[in-house]
């Protein structure tokens, strides 16, 4: 269910983030090959839930899908990433004056791997992350090294392969700055998801 519901709304939102620019920018945000790679950098992070720890409440009773609970916390979580990532857009494009197609794709492909890695670790659990519930070590450890990936991979061969290009420290800031902000909005959000539903995974 943590797998499910991280990807069902992560996608959700990244999807509804490409359609909003896509509509308003004169180029594509990410192409579709940056955009595979970049999902199968995050599926790499996603792929150590299965050794992640559980919150004992979590086993207090028997869970089952329930795809009704699965909809609407796509629909509730999604656009929250997607807001964010609408931050990014609007301040790669009025603030920092990003022009170029390359140095934007590439900003957001980094911001959308290390936001997607660091948010996995508010969705995972009801409680306050890294203070009420600690991830399985393989969780922290592959999301670190995923996250450098992400930032180096633009000044890679690779990188270059797919149409990415180094960008500047600044930006690099930017895009952590823009993840803590979304992180304190997200957990928020959790509080009234759950408060409202009486549920999270």
């Amino acid at each position: 269910m943590k797998y499910i519901k991280m990807a069902t709304s992560f996608n959700f939102g990244e999807v509804v983030s490409v359609i909003i620019a896509s509509a308003f920018l004169p180029f594509l945000p990410e192409t579709p090959i940056q955009l595979l790679v970049e999902g199968l950098i995050y599926d790499f992070g996603q792929m150590t839930i299965p050794f992640d720890n559980v919150d004992k409440e979590f086993l207090e009773k028997p869970k089952k899908l329930d795809i009704k609970s699965l909809k609407r916390f796509m629909l509730f979580m999604g656009p929250v990433s997607s807001l964010f990532d609408l931050v990014v857009f609007t301040s790669l494009w009025f603030v920092f004056m990003v022009r170029d197609v390359a140095h934007f794709q590439t900003i957001w492909f980094t911001y959308s791997i290390v936001s997607n890695l660091v948010g996995m670790h508010i969705i995972r659990t009801a409680k306050t992350p890294f203070i009420q519930s600690n991830a399985n070590k393989a969780v922290y450890i592959s999301s670190i090294l995923l996250i450098i990936v992400g930032i180096l991979v633009p000044f890679t061969s690779l990188g270059t392969a797919i149409g990415l290009v180094p960008i500047a420290a600044k930006y690099i800031w930017m895009i952590f700055g823009v993840t803590f902000l979304y992180c304190i909005v997200a957990s928020f959000a959790k509080k009234i998801y759950i408060n409202k539903y009486k549920e999270w995974i």
